[in-house]
């Protein structure tokens, strides 16, 4: 059996899973009915953060050979986070990096890319990467220098994203 069609069977197990027991904090389903690799993803954002009671968009793709490579996760709705590359809505977290050490030597290799992650397991990372930015290692530098230093004007920035993720859910 090919890589190809072990991903999708296990993603169609998972889809299944995840449209059985509903998770509160997400909703996922395909983008296309044909095209078991591209799902779409809704975040509540969590409460007692910033984010909580936006509802963000996002694309989830998967490779051909999942769960042996990690799949990208891209927001679609505006997001303003030390986390999340502002020209694309691409999410940086370690465990979707690809899998094996780090070229840059700032992750292990237990923090990357794993085939026991599941869709849920990916999903709710991101859910806590949005309550606890790791400004460390950014993807959008002007919001982790502003999450550590300027905390106001990263709030007015989230509630403004927050308050537009209401107006187009």
């Amino acid at each position: 059996m090919g890589s190809s069609s072990v991903a999708s069977l296990i993603l169609q197990k998972e889809l299944k899973n995840i449209s059985r027991h509903p998770v509160e904090e997400f909703s996922a389903g395909l983008v296309d009915e044909y095209n078991l690799f591209q799902w779409r993803i809704t975040i509540m954002g969590p409460s007692g953060t910033l984010y909580q009671e936006g509802l963000f968009n996002a694309i989830m793709d998967f490779p051909q050979d999942y769960p042996s490579s990690p799949p990208t996760f891209r927001f679609t709705s505006e997001m303003w986070h030390p986390n999340v590359y502002p020209t694309d809505g691409k999410v940086c977290i370690s465990i979707l990096h690809p899998p094996g050490d780090d070229p840059m030597g700032y992750e292990h290799s237990s923090e990357r890319w794993m085939p026991v992650h599941t869709v849920e397991s990916i999903i709710l990372s991101i859910i806590s990467m949005l309550s606890c930015p790791n400004d460390e290692s950014p993807a959008n530098v002007d919001a982790a220098i502003e999450w550590r230093d300027k905390r106001d004007e990263f709030k007015k920035k989230v509630v403004r994203c927050v308050r537009r993720s209401q107006e187009f859910a």
